[in-house]
């Protein structure tokens, strides 16, 4: 614990962790002084009888006080509300004497300025007055003279008429605030200590990994000791048996020398012993001649009697000068040794971007660390070296930024520390990613109405992500077009490539959206704009006849005339092939639906709906999945046809229209077909639509349609 906790603390609370412990009997190992719990005067009086002396009664005002101030935690200061009520308990026993009550002096005013100002717990009203409050009003009080609480019922009959009293409600919520700020500091010291405990946590692993280190230190210096005196001996060994061998060699040629000369001696006497026996004086000169001169011979030679080698070794000194070193370096403890191992940390949240990641570490030791060397190599099973290549890069801090990664990738980064000792252990590994690059909106697919629209993008990245999130934002005028926008709303955790968003009519909407995943989020793609005054969809170009191409506006349906065979057109698997028709992409939205289409009064048109699935093979109107208005021109006159099934009913018009509106109801099966130019009713069909329809246009003749989307419904279409 703190010392100036200590100190401020009147019972001299002490705390200790239980998880540093096996259990509480690990704590008798420390001498704690006793503690004495301290309550409240409220408390500790209650169990007061009406007999306490008037000494006794006339010290409980001060009690009040010292309780109410002395609390741990609690400010003294004249400012607070206890601090205030001790002010005024002690005014009250100014120089009348103990239990005295007179109204607050001007000099306790001045010197407290705190209680120039009305108190929020104790009256400013003269003591008189006070005294009459209190007998006259029905709440429960507090008695200061006696420290006891007084009901209204007993007051008058317990002596506390004339004694200072004041409501007990505001006695109580002053407890409630020194309770609450005690229970606070607790807490404060609850979470020092743990503190505490982690910090002595983390010492007692490094004192660990130091006498790991220190005792691999100290067999290393014993293996390098026994190795030296290991090899001094085996070369003394070695030395002192060569002296052996060849002492034994010069004595062992001595020894052969002896007993030849002793052989040649004996043979010698053996010689002129018989000559002295022989008889045959002719025998005997002959011989002895011979015998004389092998004998003079002999005697002429030098026999050495001397011991050629002396019997013992000469004293041999062993060079122990580098024993002595490898002695005094391991007498002498290693100012430092290499540091221990970093611990990696996860990668926080939004830390990375396309192409960087902020890579963080810690280091639980008290050692010295120079600097660190920071590995990573990208996560991938390819084999290539350029994908397993290794980077390192040299960090002072804890933290590094590393730049120029590839988006949306993992990358495995590990560490290690260094000092004068040298390089530590390298750390475990983290996989790190970076931030993925922001999708790209199909802008020509984006399907809307009044109330919702259904948009799609291109991820952009080769791995996977973790989700999308589009951003939409409200357009006012073209000046927030021009400037920028505020973003009104964020459709977070989208799993797809796509998503329904609900809008509000007529409004007009900037929607972009951004990538994440573990790394953080993408940047937000380039927006696109999204109106919701009407239904609005797209040309499906994979469906279009050869014949047909769709303009730059993307609305506008053109047939270009051609002299080739219908075997030389380039056909697309989804294309037409029969009716030179386009289909639109579906309408996913329930409700009503419209649009409108110039024609060419002279030209040869169909448009309708259709399901997505119609037969590429046939014209429209000529199977049951699709509803179709039809104008063919004859030499006399205008035909319309409202075809479904290949039938339809026989109805003329007589004023043939520029501009066709349609009118898709959902959700009463019904497609409605109008001249807008006179706003008159042309036919209505009537189906139970079971899919989701797309717009159809077909031409027979060279000509063009313009498709006029996202207009409000008009009020005759409704009708």
């Amino acid at each position: 614990m703190d010392p100036q906790s200590e100190e401020n603390d009147p019972a001299g609370l002490r705390l200790y962790h239980l998880d540093l412990y096996d259990s509480y009997e690990d704590l008798e190992i420390f001498s704690e002084e006793p503690f004495q719990r301290r309550d409240l005067a409220l408390h500790e009086n209650r169990k007061t009888s009406s007999a306490e002396t008037a000494d006794e009664a006339q010290s409980g005002l001060p009690k009040v006080a010292a309780s109410l101030t002395e609390r741990p935690g609690l400010d003294k200061g004249k400012g607070t509300e206890a601090g205030q009520l001790a002010d005024v308990v002690s005014s009250s026993e100014g120089p009348a004497g103990k239990g005295g009550s007179h109204p607050t002096s001007n000099a306790a005013k001045n010197s407290h300025p705190a209680m120039e100002t009305p108190l929020p717990m104790v009256s400013t009203q003269s003591t008189q007055e006070q005294r009459t409050l209190g007998l006259n009003n029905d709440a429960d009080k507090y008695c200061i003279t006696c420290c006891v609480p007084v009901r209204a019922l007993e007051r008058a009959g317990h002596g506390h008429e004339e004694h200072e009293v004041i409501p007990l409600v505001c006695v109580v919520e002053t407890a409630k605030d020194e309770l609450h700020k005690n229970l606070s500091r607790l807490e404060d010291q609850i979470t020092h200590l743990e503190c505490f405990s982690s910090h002595l946590e983390e010492i007692f692993i490094t004192v660990e990994e130091n006498f790991a280190k220190q005792e691999q230190n100290f067999e290393r210096q014993y293996n390098d000791m026994a190795q030296t005196l290991e090899q001094r001996y085996e070369e003394n060994l070695q030395a002192l048996g060569e002296e052996k061998k060849e002492k034994l060699e010069v004595l062992y040629g001595q020894l052969i020398n002896c007993g030849e000369n002793l052989d040649t001696c004996t043979e010698l006497m053996e010689t002129i012993e018989e000559l002295g026996q022989r008889e045959n004086r002719v025998d005997l000169i002959k011989t002895a001649s011979a015998a004389l001169h092998r004998l003079d011979e002999f005697l002429k030679k030098d026999v050495d009697v001397n011991l050629l080698t002396p019997a013992d070794f000469e004293t041999r000194v062993i060079d122990s000068s580098d024993v002595q070193e490898l002695m005094d370096s391991f007498s002498i403890v290693p100012a430092s040794l290499p540091p221990c191992a970093p611990v990696m940390n996860s990668q926080d949240p939004n830390s990375a971007t396309g192409t960087s990641v902020k890579v963080c570490w810690s280091f639980f030791s008290e050692e010295t660390v120079e600097s660190y060397q920071l590995y990573y190599k990208r996560v991938s099973n390819d084999t290539s070296k350029e994908e397993q290549a290794e980077f390192m890069l040299n960090v002072k801090e804890t933290y590094c930024t590393v730049i120029n990664l590839a988006p949306n990738t993992q990358y495995e980064f590990w560490t290690r520390a260094l000092n004068r000792a040298g390089a530590g252990p390298v750390s475990e590994r983290a996989v790190y990613m970076t931030a993925p690059l922001p999708p790209v909106i199909k802008s020509k697919e984006i399907q809307s109405c009044e109330h919702a629209a259904l948009v799609c993008w291109h991820s952009g990245n080769t791995n996977p992500v973790d989700s999308y999130t589009a951003e939409l934002s409200k357009l006012t005028d073209e000046e927030d077009r021009e400037d920028g926008n505020v973003i009104m709303e964020s459709i977070v955790g989208i799993p797809n490539c796509e998503a329904l968003i609900q809008l509000q009519p007529r409004q007009n909407y900037l929607l972009s959206v951004k990538a994440i995943n573990m790394g953080g989020a993408s940047e937000r793609s380039k927006p696109v704009c999204i109106l919701s005054t009407g239904t609005s969809f797209t040309l499906n170009e994979e469906t279009a006849h050869p014949l047909l191409s769709v303009l730059e506006d993307g609305l506008t349906i053109a047939c270009h005339k051609t002299e080739s065979p219908r075997s030389n057109l380039s056909f697309h698997e989804n294309s037409f092939t029969r009716s030179i028709a386009i289909l639109g992409h579906g309408i996913p939205f329930q409700g009503k639906h419209y649009w409108e289409v110039d024609v060419e009064e002279e030209g040869e048109y169909c448009v309708g709906v259709a399901s997505e699935n119609v037969s590429r093979d046939s014209y429209l109107g000529t199977s049951h999945s699709s509803w179709c208005m039809r104008h063919t021109l004859t030499s006399s006159r205008h035909t319309y046809e409202f075809l479904n099934n290949g039938m339809s009913p026989d109805i003329r018009i007589t004023v043939p229209p520029r501009r066709v509106g349609l009118l898709l109801d959902y959700g009463q099966g019904t497609l409605s077909f109008f001249n807008t130019d006179i706003a008159q009713h042309l036919y209505t069909f009537h189906s139970c639509f079971q899919d989701f329809l797309c717009p159809c246009f077909a031409l027979k003749e060279p000509g063009t349609l313009r498709i006029r989307n996202g207009i409000t419904i008009p009020t005759y279409a409704l009708s």
